[in-house]
Parts: C-alpha cells; structure tokens; sequence
C-alpha cells in the first residue's frame, strides 16, 4: 500500500516477473472513484475514533465508528486492506474482528491465484482457485506460482483451437484490441500469433447500438469468474480441446484456499427484557404508517384528477411566456413526431406549431439514465433564469412520466455547423456570428443574475435565425452558481462538453471557471475562419490538429515577414472577399482565447471589446 506519484494511495502486487495496481481499480480515473491529483502531500491517518482520511480525498469510516477501542490497519496475505478492533466476547476472550476492508470481492485482487489459473468465489463457499483447461498446478501448496501448461510444446497454427469460458474475465496484458471484429476474426488472428494464449470477447453498449472489442492476450493473469456476460476462448492444442468437456470438470482442479484468518464483521446486542413493550411500539408504528400512506395516496389521486382538468394557461404566471406543456399537446404539434430537423446523441429535434400558431423546434430526449434526467433539470433551471437576444428563448418544457421535451424557437437557418458545412456564410456573416455568440456568452458570465458556465459551445450549439442572427443553444451541460459563490466553479462531478472543443482544464482536472467557455469560442472562431474540424488531421504537415496548426503557420509565415498569411489559412469559400487586417485580428483573438494557460485568455466581455474593434 503506497502513495503512487500522481499522489494517489494504491494497492499494488508486485512480483519479481509482473507489477499491477489493483485499488482502486484500474480502469476508473481518478476522480471517478472520489480521488483527487498532483496533490502537495501524501497523508493518510487512521484516527481513534476509526476514521481514515488520506490526502488524496479518501475517507471511510469503520463499522465500529466511535466506539473506544483498539484499531489496527494492515495488509494481510491475501492482498486485502482491513480493519480490525479488539472485542470482547462473551467468554471474556479478546479478539479480532473486521470492521472495514478495501475489496469486497477476493478474487479481484491480482495475483491471487497466480498465472493461468482462474479464481471463483461465492459467500458460503469462500475463495477457490483452479487451473485453465489444459493447465496443471505448479505447486499445490502455494497457489501464488500459479498453473503451467500441461504440454510444454506450443502447438502451430493449425493444430490449435479455442475453449469457451463464459463469465471469465483476464485483466490487462493484451497486445492488440480490435474493434467489431467477429468471433471467428479474433481466432483467426490468435491463430497466426505464436505468444497469442487466448482472447478476450466482450460487449459493450453505447447509446442505442453496441460495440464488440476483442482483445489478444500474451499472458493469462489476474483472471476470475463473476456473474457478466464477457466470454474469455483459450488456445490449446486440438487433442487437449476435444477432450475437455466444460461441463463436466473434475473436483481435483479446485483446490480450496485457507479461509479468512480473523472472524468477518459480526453483531452483537445485550439481551432486552422489554422486548413484549418493543414489539407493541412496532405493532402501533406499522398501523400509523400504513394510515399515512393511504392518506397520502388519496391525496396524490385526488390532486391529479384535479391537475388534469387545469387549464393548460394556468401552468406558468401571466407576466412570462415560459411554461409546462403535457405530452399529448406536443405530440399533436409535431405531428406525432413526424418533421426531423436535427438529431444529437441524447437526443432529437422536430418541428411543430403550437396551438397558437407559433412554429417551435420541440427537443425530445433519448436518454431517461440519471445522467440524461440531470442534463434535461440542467437546462430547465437555466433557460428560466436568461433572457438576450443571443440566446436561444424557450417557450416550455414537458417532464411527464418518462417523457422529457423542450420547446423553444424555431430558428430558419438551422446551426452553424450545418451553414459551414454548406459554405453558405460569407465574410461578414461570420463576423457578425462571432460578434453575437461573444455577447450572448458574455451575458451568461458576467451579466445574468445567475453565473452560467455553458459547458458545450460548439457550431452545432449556435443556431441561426431567419437573418442569420446567432443564439446560444443547448444547455443541457450548462452549470449555474451563485455569484458570491466562487469556490464552486471547480465543483463538478464529470468531465463536460464535446472533444475537440474542451479546454485542458478539464482533462488535466483543473478548477472550472468560465474560461472553459472562452476556450471553446475560439476554436468555433478557428473553425469559421479556417472551415475545418478542431480534430482534422492535416496530412501535408503532419499529425497536427487545427489549433497547432493555425498557431504554427501565423508563427513561421510571421518569421517569413509573409504580408499575406491570412490566405494560407482562411477558409476558400470566402478567399478574396473580406477585410485582410480584420481578419488578421479575427485570428489572433481566436488564438489568445484557445492559450493553454487560462490566466491568460480574455474573458468574454474583453472578447466583445476586441471584436467591437475588428
């Protein structure tokens, strides 16, 4: 157990042939499992009252939290972090017992029954450790030298085939991953590769579709038996193959380990002599509970019978026009869904007339998860609190059931990626995009009564009405603050926003402030001067992305004393119709907003003051 050099406190198995962490697990970053970087001391304390807190933002508690007692931290053999008190038994005996232990599942821990071996574990029968298919013990007394094969000759290409283990999983140690690569592929592939032992076959889904990923393994460690559909095919010999039957499997290859050393995590109560009164009180309890829920399921029944005949004009204030919609409302303006006009990744845009007769953009969400219902309460509570000309004006929402709807203005000429797209926006239209989405951004930040970090501004998010006049959209990654509240800005619990367009901080796991944003305007300014993608590659001068790009060819044509550089970067569909020292300022602003180093872009405001100049 250490402190590893980003300052994180890990459980590592180090072996004279193979180094693993093991906790936290591997394949979470570290804020997800509630760790904070690049912190300025390694710390870690167990205090005497059974709290432990280390510098890294770790912290538990023991079962036994409070309670004066003797504690002790270790590490036992089987590589798992515990923590024990000293209690008195009945017999008046001292002992040992667990009140805290890192790994609630052994058989996640690496190296726990050594190479080419494959650890099981349930609650009744404890930890067992058994040998691969074709695999044998080294040494049946220490199960941390693992299983050898059991012919010590590889067999060549066509004399191999694959044994199917279901719900087992190898962690680490793979050469190559392929990605939607069918079964067959994988063992065509393992076939050719004589340090291939076996491939890893997995299922992930992302959105509405899913993903197979193979993965070619040279060693078989760290691996285990759990309840998930992943299956894990091994290379032996044909002769071996065929006489195995997975069915039916010998008791002589499962060896049972030690069970645990010191008692689990136990309960004990003093015997009570009022237990007749106790049991009235639950008695009386259950009945008055069961009396609130009737009320309180009455109620519930009557208010909605009441709600569904409320007119639809009573859901908001007289003095706004923001307001609730139902469902079957907005199904019957949008034709029951019929008029696509966009798509994202959580969700779809249709266009529908209200009963009013006002053309609206209706955004269905996709995603009912947690995560999709907290982005749709994101944007409700934001849109309800701005108001400018350069951000999008919502007319209402619908949160019914599991449907979740946003209605705002229908704009005519769609977003801004679809016109760069197109090539339909000439100079001064660009210049006038960057000019309005600067003040829009400049409001939520400095403006608005309450601080909004917009999280997401990208050509897709900047939607063009009828005279081409750019509004801010989509905040559904949006974060609002109190303005006195400025410690906050860092408070974020997930990565936000579409690569390409974040700002370092984010991945280097910086504070959040509204920087972010000013980051992500200027390479939409970037991609509108140049009408490339922030992720194109540029063949001609290498690996580059668009914003080293732009930087690196203002600084060499600059060194060249070149008076015409613009050109080399501008986009060709507007080429010979703008102002060339406008756009020389254009391209510096944008580059001062996409700078590494926060501290050193402008704030939105400074943006519109430098642009007002342009």
């Amino acid at each position: 157990m250490y402190f590893d050099n980003d300052c994180i406190l890990r459980l590592i198995y180090d072996a004279p042939e193979m180094t693993t962490v093991y906790w936290p697990h591997p394949s979470y970053l570290s804020w997800q499992v509630g760790r904070s970087q690049y912190m300025f001391n390694r710390t870690a304390i167990l205090d005497s009252d059974g709290g432990f807190n280390s510098s890294d933002g770790w912290t538990f508690r023991s079962d036994d939290f409070g309670m004066v007692r003797q504690r002790i931290m270790r590490i036992d053999l089987d590589g798992n972090v515990r923590v024990y008190s000293l209690v008195e038994h009945e017999s008046k005996m001292m002992k040992l017992q667990v009140q805290w232990q890192a790994i609630s599942q052994p058989c996640k821990i690496h190296g726990i029954c050594g190479p080419n071996s494959l650890c099981t574990y349930s609650p009744n029968a404890g930890r067992k450790c058994r040998c691969l298919p074709g695999y044998k013990t080294v040494n049946s007394q220490d199960w941390s030298y693992g299983c050898e094969p059991e012919l010590k000759t590889r067999c060549l290409q066509d004399e191999c085939d694959f044994i199917e283990l279901r719900h087992v999983e190898f962690y680490g140690y793979d050469v190559r991953l392929h990605v939607n690569y069918t079964v067959d592929a994988c063992k065509q592939d393992c076939l050719r590769d004589d340090a291939c032992l076996g491939f890893q076959y997995t299922y992930q889904r992302v959105e509405n579709s899913g993903i197979y990923f193979c993965s070619l393994k040279t060693w078989l460690q760290n691996g285990y038996e759990l309840g998930f559909e992943d299956s894990m095919y091994i290379k032996l010999p044909k002769k071996l193959v065929s006489s195995f039957n997975h069915k039916t499997v010998g008791k002589a290859s499962y060896i049972d380990c030690p069970p645990p050393m010191l008692a689990t995590i136990t309960r004990s109560y003093k015997e009570n002599h009022e237990i007749k009164l106790l049991g009235l009180i639950l008695v009386f309890g259950c009945v008055i509970g069961f009396i609130e829920i009737v009320c309180i399921a009455v109620f519930w029944y009557f208010s909605s019978e009441r709600s569904s005949k409320i007119n639809p004009s009573d859901y908001f204030p007289a003095a706004t026009t923001f307001r609730r919609f139902t469902y079957a409302e907005l199904k019957k303006a949008s034709c029951n869904f019929r008029d696509e006009i966009g798509r994202g990744g959580a969700c779809i845009v249709y266009k529908g007339r209200l009963s009013d007769d006002r053309i609206a953009a209706i955004k269905r969400l996709n995603d009912t998860s947690h995560r999709g219902e907290a982005e749709f309460q994101a944007e409700i509570s934001t849109i309800w609190t701005v108001n400018h000309m350069n951000l999008i004006e919502t007319w209402g929402y619908c949160a019914e059931g599991k449907h979740r709807l946003v209605v705002y203005e229908y704009m005519e000429n769609g977003s801004l990626a679809e016109n760069l797209k197109n090539g339909k926006l000439d100079w001064s239209r660009r210049l006038d995009i960057a000019m309005g989405t600067a003040k829009g951004l400049a409001y939520l930040h400095e403006e608005s009564l309450e601080w909004v970090l917009h999280c997401d501004v990208k050509p897709h998010n900047i939607l063009l009405d009828a005279n081409y006049g750019p509004k801010v959209a989509d905040f559904g990654l949006s974060r609002l603050f109190d303005r006195s509240d400025i410690v906050g800005h860092s408070n974020f619990s997930m990565i936000r926003g579409t690569r390409g367009y974040m700002a370092p901080e984010w991945v280097f796991n910086l504070p959040i402030t509204s920087k972010v944003d000013v980051f992500s305007y200027g390479v939409v300014v970037l991609e509108m001067i140049t009408g490339l993608s922030p992720l194109c590659k540029h063949h001609a001068e290498g690996e580059v992305e668009l914003i080293e790009w732009v930087r690196s060819r203002v600084r060499e044509l600059d060194q060249n004393r070149t008076d015409c550089w613009v050109e080399k970067i501008v986009d060709p569909s507007i080429s010979g119709k703008y102002d060339r020292t406008a756009m020389e300022n254009l391209v510096r602003i944008a580059l001062q907003c996409v700078e590494e180093d926060r501290e050193a872009r402008p704030s939105m405001s400074q943006v519109v003051s430098m642009l007002l100049h342009v």
